[in-house]
């Protein structure tokens, strides 16, 4: 049985490999790197200061740049990190590369992000797939937690969703997205950064996006940054890296 402490969290994401050009331009952003855990200075604005930065890419940076596949879990008792990561490799197995036609950097609730510039369904099942065959992994959301995702204003589908699948924007109610900032209420501000995001990313926006990899992400406790524990090839059954990173 496991103890009292803090229990790790794991996440599903895709994220394009370390090497990537679109990894690289990302962690120049957002000053991380999620697959090594290795942290950067974040490049200036010259229109916004560079306290202001690293506060509007806080969020994204201690996540690790990502789209989401199923959201963060803890693991129910009982069910081990070897458990979890042997599923996710038998499902990576059975799946292949998916190709977005394009990405285009969109306004969100308020924050930005790269997305499809059209609905890709392939995609949007693998998603599907996994918010509800990874589910039996997943420890039942607390009181606390169920009252912080409520707090922002919930529909009652939205609802139904965190009651079944701990998490309020799956399924229908998700939209695939690869974030680049936190909340930004400020719409002048908000101008600002886009246009230094098209700038920065101007090399993937309106290109294609190859989803090659299923990404296992661990958290080793609150407030301790994401990393990429595994990854593997969609279609090659083969893991491709595992890190283990602990709590200091």
């Amino acid at each position: 049985m496991q103890g009292a402490q803090a229990q790790p969290r794991y996440a599903l994401y895709y994220a394009p490999r370390a090497e990537e050009a679109l990894a690289v331009a990302a962690s120049r952003w957002l000053g991380r790197n999620a697959d090594t855990g290795e942290a950067r200075d974040i490049v200036p604005m010259s229109d916004v200061s560079h306290e202001r930065l690293c506060a509007i890419v806080a969020d994204p940076r201690l996540y690790g740049f990502h789209g989401t596949l199923k959201p963060p879990i803890a693991l129910v008792e009982g069910a081990t990190e070897r458990d979890f990561l042997d599923a996710v490799g038998s499902l990576a197995a059975t799946e292949r590369q998916i190709d977005v036609a394009a990405l285009e950097l969109a306004e969100l609730q308020d924050f930005l992000a790269l997305v499809p510039s059209g609905r890709c369904a392939a995609l949007q099942d693998f998603s599907d797939r996994c918010v509800v065959e990874f589910d039996e992994f997943r420890r039942p959301a607390d009181e606390a937690e169920l009252a912080r995702r409520r707090a922002a204003g919930l529909t009652q589908r939205q609802e139904d969703l965190l009651l079944r699948w701990g998490y309020p924007y799956v399924l229908e109610q998700g939209r695939f997205h690869l974030t680049l900032t936190g909340r930004v209420q400020d719409p002048r501000e908000r101008g600002v950064i886009q246009g230094e995001l098209r700038r920065r990313f101007m090399a993937f926006i309106d290109r294609p996006l190859a989803v090659r990899d299923l990404c296992v992400f661990r958290q080793p406790a609150p407030g301790r940054p994401f990393t990429v524990l595994a990854r593997f090839r969609l279609g090659g059954g083969r893991r491709l890296a595992t890190q283990v990173w602990r709590a200091a």
